[in-house]
């Protein structure tokens, strides 16, 4: 009797495409396991997603699967309800959802277990060669230095970066050698936990939670709100410490690649067992590896950034969301799921509890706690014996600027430097200045692709678009006039560092942006020197304001605040009331007091002054209420549609038809088609359509009946549209 599957393919069609099971294929293909797959010209590899005795397409229509990669399914059952459920929530193909939760060395075909694993390790001869012997090759010496101490694994081989024609020359000269052994999976953790340093003592808040959080049992979400360096991260250690002598895994979910390196050293130096750490900086081998580790139960604990979401565990505990609030758990191209909300769902599906911790919680997260949909915890009280930051604002109108800092902060700066301190300054800008601007005719250069000035970077000798990423030399003449005399406008963070250069010349300064960090390793470099006291200056964009403990950080100074205040998405003043209290917060988080000051001209915004006079709780709630009679997420449920074309009338065109498609009541509303903030980027100019409902049932069933309707649409074909459900930038 013939055999038919249903194949969910990484391609944008929202439908499974049926192939025909070969008579010679001796095991029945199961759900969640890869085939590959003929597909037009190419072959794909995609998972299964049923089976049939019965299909409608012709015999002639029907092609036969190439080959079944796996023995059983790659996800566990609820991983793959997860991807289905997603991939209905965010409107895509259970294909494209579905290869978001594999590595992509999986999609490519890779084994799913590797039977060995490859170990270099030192001959005989090569113990007794002398390292001064390849003194003139220093990447031999380098590796047979490393071989003559213990042997090494592929992986730690790739990690170190070592030089494979280094390799082979020692083993030409058989000083070294390669060897296969087979692998044993090691799951001593789940008899005995090993801990590497005694849990520090908790005060009485931290003690309170710990109790709550350990005595959950089954699915709860918990909300943990504690003001920036109350001890979250301490409550989370003493809640994986149950966990882990259960014998059960946690996985640990952390915005940036940034916070990765510190949370790694806490978690490993407290518990003696193997750390899967996911995110997008490891090779395709080094992530399948850490995967691996993960699905056998090997790594007791996985820590990564939003990817890691989809890590299947053998013996899954519990999920931690590190700064739930944070952003970057959205996904911006593709699919734009949302890693906090498919945590909650995981959590629920898999029976075990979230935790979603946070000093500035998401407006989402803080309603679901209020109105009792999560366990509500809160921190209020610094962790030991750190005060509270002296909070000032420093009023800039009509006062003269040093390179964008008033005199009185740099006065503040002295004081605390002399004192042997460390100083902290914020400024969201990258780059020597944000424009060129003409001094004869006042032309400022804008990017000839985007709505844009050009971005000015003095190091690389060039003036580069940020949205684009289009770049040229800096100019000799005005694009207008033809006059030479050409500035930078404004301030970024590399002029930032390099007047502070000149102005302490007696302090070292490091810059921290994603110019200077792009370099593998070259973030954690810089994080371990500043924790050495190398430099006494901090200079840097948000990716300083997330998370890290800055001990002899005493001052911290946001530039450029009026920038952040004012703009077209409704959610800035919340982003805003999150980086203030999170820069503040890399203030004092020691024996030390700490000073948080702030420049603007705006020195009597509502904003401001409720962010520092009453803090970020009490903030947030009011813009909850806020945002309830606007009628704006989280108290309506919002789906954006983006289009960009060649020509602005087809974006205009295509939206104004798929609005005409959707429902428009007293519960559901309609808004646009409306330029986007920026209206042409990369060449191609863009349209937004917003359509918000009062329940997320009704967009959800109202989105459904329209989206074919849509897809069908013949002005679809003339331009690029993609939906962005629960969407977190509005840019």
């Amino acid at each position: 009797m013939p055999l038919f599957v249903e194949v969910a393919l990484p391609v944008p069609m929202r439908q499974t495409f049926s192939y025909k099971v070969p008579e010679s294929l001796t095991v029945i293909p199961k759900n969640g396991m890869r085939v590959k797959v003929p597909f037009g010209r190419q072959q794909l590899i995609g998972l299964v997603t049923g089976t049939s005795d019965t299909c409608d397409l012709a015999p002639h229509q029907i092609k036969p699967l190439i080959e079944l990669l796996d023995e059983e399914p790659l996800l566990p059952d609820s991983l793959y309800k997860l991807t289905a459920w997603a991939a209905r929530y965010y409107f895509c193909s259970l294909g494209q959802m579905m290869s978001q939760a594999l590595p992509v060395a999986l999609r490519k075909g890779a084994e799913v277990l590797a039977e060995t694993s490859t170990f270099w390790r030192v001959t005989e001869a090569g113990r007794e060669a002398s390292l001064d012997s390849i003194k003139r090759a220093p990447a031999q010496r380098k590796v047979l230095e490393l071989l003559q101490k213990s042997e090494l694994s592929q992986e730690e081989v790739v990690n170190l970066d070592l030089s494979k024609s280094a390799l082979k020359a020692l083993q030409d000269r058989d000083w070294i050698t390669k060897e296969e052994r087979i692998n044993k999976i090691d799951l001593s953790w789940r008899e005995h936990l090993e801990l590497g340093e005694e849990p520090l003592t908790l005060n009485p808040e931290q003690a309170i939670a710990v109790a709550v959080l350990t005595q959950q049992t089954g699915y709860h979400c918990t909300l943990l709100e504690g003001i920036t360096g109350s001890g979250k991260t301490e409550v989370y250690l003493a809640l994986l410490e149950t966990v882990l002598k259960q014998g059960k895994q946690a996985l640990v979910l952390v915005p940036e690649i940034g916070l990765t390196p510190q949370t790694i050293s806490r978690f490993k130096s407290r518990f003696k067992v193997t750390v899967a750490v996911i995110h997008s900086g490891l090779t395709d081998n080094q992530r399948l590896a850490a995967w691996r580790q993960a699905r056998t139960g090997e790594a007791a604990i996985i820590i990564g950034t939003r990817s890691a979401l989809f890590t299947p565990m053998a013996f899954p505990g519990t999920i931690i969301l590190d700064e739930e609030h944070d952003s970057s758990f959205k996904q911006q191209e593709g699919v734009g799921y949302h890693a906090r909300d498919l945590a909650v769902m995981r959590g629920h599906l898999e029976k075990i509890p979230v935790l979603l911790g946070t000093a500035t919680p998401s407006l989402e997260s803080l309603q679901n706690a209020l109105s009792g949909r999560y366990k509500h915890l809160e921190l209020g009280q610094r962790a030991g014996n750190a005060e509270k930051v002296r909070q000032g604002i420093i009023d800039i109108s009509n006062q003269p600027l040093k390179t964008g800092i008033s005199h009185a902060l740099i006065n503040e700066m002295r004081i605390h430097l002399d004192a042997g301190n460390q100083v902290l300054l914020f400024l969201n800008r990258r780059g020597f200045a944000p424009a060129l601007l003409c001094h004869e005719c006042g032309h400022l250069h804008e990017c000839d692709r985007c709505d844009a000035f050009f971005t000015v970077h003095q190091s690389l000798a060039e003036i580069r678009c940020h949205h684009c990423g289009n770049h040229y030399a800096i100019p000799k003449q005005c694009h207008s006039c033809g006059s030479t005399m050409l500035m930078g406008q404004g301030v970024g963070t590399e002029q930032l560092a390099a007047v502070l250069e000149k102005e302490f010349p007696k302090y070292p300064v490091v810059r921290i942006d994603r110019d200077t960090t792009s370099r593998k390793g070259a973030l954690e470099g810089h994080l371990n020197a500043i924790h050495k006291g190398e430099y006494k200056i901090l200079v840097g964009t948000q990716m300083l304001a997330k998370g890290h403990h800055f001990p002899d950080v005493t001052l911290v100074g946001l530039l450029d605040v009026d920038g952040a205040l004012f703009s077209a998405d409704f959610r800035a003043p919340e982003r805003f009331g999150q980086l203030y209290t999170q820069v503040s917060g890399r203030a004092g988080r020691a024996r030390k007091p700490g000073t948080v000051l702030m420049q603007t001209h705006q020195a009597d915004n509502a904003i401001l002054r409720e962010l520092m006079h009453k803090g970020y709780g009490e903030f947030a709630r009011g813009q909850l209420n806020e945002r309830k009679q606007a009628l704006l997420p989280p108290a309506w449920n919002m789906l954006l549609l983006r289009a960009e074309a060649n020509q602005a009338i087809d974006a205009d065109n295509f939206l104004s038809s798929v609005a005409q498609l959707l429902p428009q009541n007293e519960e559901c509303e309609v808004i646009g088609p409306m330029p986007a903030p920026m209206d042409k980027k990369a060449g191609k100019y863009r349209r937004h359509l917003i359509f918000q409902t009062k329940s997320r049932q009704q967009l959800q069933q109202a989105f459904e009946i329209a989206l074919p309707q849509i897809e069908a649409l013949p002005l679809a074909k003339r331009c690029r549209w993609s939906i962005d459900r629960d969407p977190q930038d509005l840019l």
